[in-house]
């Protein structure tokens, strides 16, 4: 049986999945007019220089490794090793807040009161879920990740139609003004530079999945740029919205989706649900995008590093076996 490829279009798409993360645009708002700032020096002098170093590694060195197979080659197998870990590592606590937060956005709303010992069993059954879905190659659950891609476009779309009639009809909730927009420089403002990288990441995955694609070294470049050019607008377009009909005040760093939607609407009504369930969604399949080129990263590291030390010992202790019996 012939194995599924990614065609251009489901590259584009996973970009956007991989890259678009709903959950950190309110915390990008709570930032307040200077956010504009931010996002503008980060997209010219961070994003658009990340994307184009993750196309370039990922066209010439077309190997599954990915992330860890291009620091092998630069500074060897130990330092690979070591920037495999640290990648990893965020994976497993990024999981279990995702949980979290399911159940949150659950009980929210449903407007119903989830008990602990449901809670957990809630949160075990969405990491267990996610996990069996990322045992299979990521090109079969493609569909999964492109209706993933269209309900973050829908609820990006959504809150930034909603903050721009909001302040259309009862006036811009924060000052716009020249001064207002720029930041201030100090470790407060310099902070919030880490919320907007956060919603940077991800390049990197889309490089990693060449052999998941039908012409690796044109649909990479292609999939960055025509995925950036997309986050950048969704992302631009839902921070104005939440900036100009939520007073920054209102907002939180650490504050949800979910509440500034309820700001934005007013009240709890059938497209609140709506806007969760896809929400909902969309937190599983960022789980299951980023799983399998995790796995493979490790797979990589227990082949190339850890596995040849197990098998050099193992030589070396039935030698010395050998030795003893003679």
């Amino acid at each position: 049986m012939e194995k599924k490829k990614f065609k251009l279009f489901d590259a584009v798409l996973m970009s956007v999945v991989v890259v678009l993360v709903v959950e950190s645009a309110a915390p990008a708002a709570a930032i307040g007019p200077s956010q504009f700032f931010w996002w503008g020096a980060l997209l010219l002098f961070f994003f658009l220089p990340y994307g184009l170093i993750s196309a370039e590694l990922g066209t010439t060195y077309d190997d599954e490794g990915g992330i860890y197979d291009w620091v092998k080659r630069a500074f060897g197998r130990k330092w690979g090793g070591r920037a495999d870990w640290l990648y990893w590592i965020n994976f497993p606590i990024w999981m279990a807040s995702l949980a979290v937060l399911f159940n949150e956005v659950l009980a929210q709303i449903f407007q119903i009161k989830i008990a602990t010992p449901v809670g957990i069993i809630i949160e075990l059954v969405f990491i267990w879920l996610v996990t069996l879905i990322s045992c299979y190659p990521i090109a079969d659950s493609k569909w999964i990740l492109n209706l993933a891609a269209v309900a973050k476009v829908v609820i990006m779309l959504s809150v930034g139609a909603l903050g721009i009639y909001h302040a259309a009809t009862q006036g811009l909730a924060n000052d716009f003004s020249g001064t207002a927009m720029l930041p201030k420089f100090d470790a407060t403002s310099l902070g919030y530079i880490s919320v907007i990288l956060f919603n940077f990441l991800g390049f990197e995955v889309v490089a990693t999945m060449a052999s998941d694609m039908e012409n690796p070294k044109k649909q990479i470049p292609q999939a960055i740029i025509w995925g950036g050019v997309l986050i950048a607008v969704f992302y631009l377009f839902a921070a104005f919205g939440m900036g100009a009909a939520i007073p920054s005040s209102q907002l939180s760093t650490s504050g949800g989706l979910m509440d500034s939607i309820l700001l934005l609407v007013g009240h709890h009504n059938w497209f609140v649900v709506l806007i969760g369930i896809l929400f909902m969604y969309t937190l599983a399949a960022n789980l299951i995008s980023w799983s399998p080129v995790l796995t493979m990263l490790h797979y990589m590291l227990l082949r190339t590093m850890i596995y040849p030390v197990f098998s050099k010992k193992r030589a070396l202790k039935m030698e010395c076996q050998s030795e003893q019996r003679s």
